[in-house]
């Protein structure tokens, strides 16, 4: 091989190992920003967390950890109409992230709206079958959903007798599973997800 075409490779490796080493200290910081916001979110700094990830996003306004983490951020503040709003577009750009439909699911059922809640969940687990969270939020929302429909049949007139201690055992499983879903919060050890993940956090 002529020396000029051994030199011209020697410098395309070298400028794509200093691509790959920027880009390396580029994702570390941004981990940075995820452990450093979701440490905010902890310690109750929501506004802190807010405005952290604003400016993150103005930079880079399709990363799906840090607008995870706004929209949690917007959860916490009692900002549910621009929460949801956040977790739907979430869920239509990405999605095959199960956190979004899970804390979707979490307003939903705080907003007594259990068969959209019982809709999200179902895409959490049919995207990550292992998260746990969702199943159990699942479940919770299935005794809610069932003790609804023992009291809607009774009050069309089922009989008592059959339905009352049906819906007494569904009320005592309720209270210990607090009724309320439950969200999932990011870590702060490990963001949901970098960049534009190709599978990817949230509990109700």
């Amino acid at each position: 091989m002529p020396v000029r075409n051994l030199m011209s490779s020697a410098v395309r490796l070298t400028a794509l190992s200093a691509a790959m080493a920027a880009a390396l200290m580029c994702g570390s910081a941004r981990a940075d920003d995820y452990t450093d916001i979701a440490q905010l979110l902890k310690n109750g700094k929501t506004e802190q967390a807010l405005q952290r990830t604003d400016t993150s996003l103005a930079a880079n306004p399709r990363d799906p950890q840090m607008r995870f983490l706004r929209a949690v951020a917007l959860t916490n503040l009692n900002r549910t109409e621009d929460a949801v709003a956040a977790l739907r577009q979430l869920t239509e750009d990405y999605p095959e992230l199960p956190e979004p439909y899970n804390n979707l699911a979490v307003i939903y059922a705080r907003q007594g709206e259990l068969e959209k809640a019982r809709a999200a969940l179902e895409n959490a687990v049919r995207n990550n079958p292992d998260y746990a969270v969702a199943h159990e939020n699942l479940g919770d929302i299935h005794v809610r959903l069932a003790y609804q429909s023992y009291a809607q049949a009774r009050a069309k007139g089922g009989r008592a007798a059959n339905l009352q201690p049906k819906m007494k055992l569904l009320k005592e499983v309720l209270q210990l599973s607090s009724t309320a879903a439950k969200p999932a919060q990011p870590a702060a050890s490990a963001p949901v997800a970098a960049e534009a993940p190709a599978r990817g956090a949230p509990k109700p």
